[in-house]
């Protein structure tokens, strides 16, 4: 049987929405995507240990005259995935916002990610212990920094989306969070966890 969950991705314009999906899709990065009109979805089948998922990804529109569109789209998520640019302030600055049209449209009802877009660059102006500090004080499932344009971590991200997922159609959710309360930050470092690098490489993706 093929379980389908919809993961919605959030955050102002520019921080790298599209560029994620389209890393995950096709394995590719364009530095010229036009900004997203309204809304954008696609498709994605993952294989995990016995189980295929497929991922149904929801590309929102960060142009302030789209955020109307949004919260409807939100409502029967499974995932909220919240992008901020780590160069730019204003968007990590926002993450907050984007965080509460998540909790007003399904409460506790979802998991909630936290992605620091654009490693790659030099300029960064967010540390990596902001984002976790700040993905801690909101209670997201757990934080990672990801580069669309060099693909460091982008399957990482969706991988350990695919471990939680499953969990959500058991009445005990925290458990897909290794038993850990859910204002604990999980931290997705496969080069210094070598248990974590097990199992991720457990799933294809």
């Amino acid at each position: 049987m093929l379980t389908k969950y919809k993961i919605v991705f959030l955050g102002d314009q520019g921080v790298g929405k599209t560029s994620l999906i389209t890393r995950i899709m096709y394995d590719t990065f364009d530095s010229h995507y036009a900004a997203t009109i309204g809304i954008d979805f696609l498709s994605k089948t993952m294989y995990l240990d016995d189980k295929t998922i497929r991922l149904q990804l929801w590309d929102t529109a960060g142009q302030e005259r789209f955020r109307s569109l949004i919260p409807s789209y939100i409502r029967d998520s499974n995932v909220a995935i919240i992008v901020y640019d780590i160069t730019n302030k204003e968007s990590f600055n926002d993450v907050t916002k984007w965080f509460n049209v998540v909790k007003e449209e399904r409460g506790s009802n979802v998991l909630v990610v936290l992605v620091g877009n654009k490693s790659d660059l030099d300029n960064k102006t967010i540390t990596n212990e902001e984002g976790e500090t700040l993905a801690k004080k909101l209670g997201c499932n757990f934080f990672i920094e990801t580069s669309s344009k060099n693909g460091y971590n982008v399957k990482n991200l969706f991988k350990k989306i695919g471990k939680l997922l499953p969990e959500l159609q058991n009445e005990n959710a925290d458990e897909a969070l290794d038993g850990k309360p859910k204002d604990t930050v999980q931290m997705i470092d496969v080069s210094v966890n070598q248990q974590n690098q097990e199992n991720l490489d457990s799933c294809q993706c």
